[in-house]
């Protein structure tokens, strides 16, 4: 199957690179189905066609690539978006988007194929990424590279001065986030335990006594893949055992 596919870019020569590139494609076939020079003729585009992917330019006239991602998301079937650009900043804001991938002008061919080869994963898959909780995703930035940590593999989020810590069992990332914000977005899967801590509810293996040079005498949860154990608090105390009993 060749996928179909629709390039939004407000520069003629980038629209014309793209086509040759799709074309160059093996490992998906891939055309250029239509193009667009700008979000409102892509909108006009994606409401009468169907395309099994979108390439979008970030930095357009008018409605910006982002703007345009946000847009696609009202549509009945919207295709997964791969953004094309020249500028990298935007990519946590992109991924947050649920992008399929995010590339940087030039493209390689290697990596637009890759990229599509992602395309394809989520069609097979019969919808976008977030559909199985298993497949939710942190965006996290890591000295200048932009991760996907799987939310399956996160144990626990500790606030720390204006940050919060997110732990796996192989390491340790920063996230500028508020922790009230990730329990009200991740509450199905994380269970506060501290003013400063959630856990991972699946990740919960023990509640133990604990003294805390801080807090003094006390208890502590211990989660399974760490030696590291996390407060309780006297207030979070009968939520984590009744999360035990599950």
């Amino acid at each position: 199957m060749t996928l179909q596919v629709l390039v939004v870019d407000d520069e003629p020569l980038a629209r014309a690179r793209l086509r040759t590139l799709l074309g160059d494609c093996r490992q998906p076939l891939a055309t250029m189905a239509a193009e667009a020079g700008n979000a409102v003729q892509a909108m006009e585009l994606l409401r009468r066609q169907h395309f099994d992917a979108a390439l979008l330019d970030i930095r357009m006239p008018g409605a910006d690539g982002l703007a345009l991602a946000q847009a696609l998301r009202s549509l009945p079937q919207p295709p997964p978006v791969v953004f094309v650009t020249a500028h990298a900043e935007h990519a946590v804001h992109a991924f947050e988007l649920e992008a399929a991938d995010y590339l940087t002008k030039p493209v390689r061919l290697e990596r637009l194929q890759a990229a599509l080869q992602k395309v394809e994963r989520l069609k097979k898959a019969g919808s976008g990424p977030q559909a199985d909780p298993t497949s939710e995703t942190l965006v996290i930035q890591d000295r200048g590279v932009v991760l996907r940590v799987p939310l399956v593999e996160v144990l626990y989020f500790k606030a720390e001065l204006k940050y919060v810590t997110v732990r796996t069992a192989a390491k340790s990332y920063i996230l500028d986030v508020s922790l009230s914000e990730l329990e009200e977005r991740h509450a199905a899967h994380f269970l506060r335990v501290h003013r400063n801590a959630l856990v991972a509810r699946r990740a919960v293996r023990a509640l133990e006594r604990h003294d805390d040079p801080e807090e003094g005498e006390g208890w502590a949860v211990r989660l399974a893949g760490i030696d590291e154990v996390l407060a309780v608090s006297r207030r979070q105390l009968g939520a984590v055992r009744e999360a035990l009993t599950r």
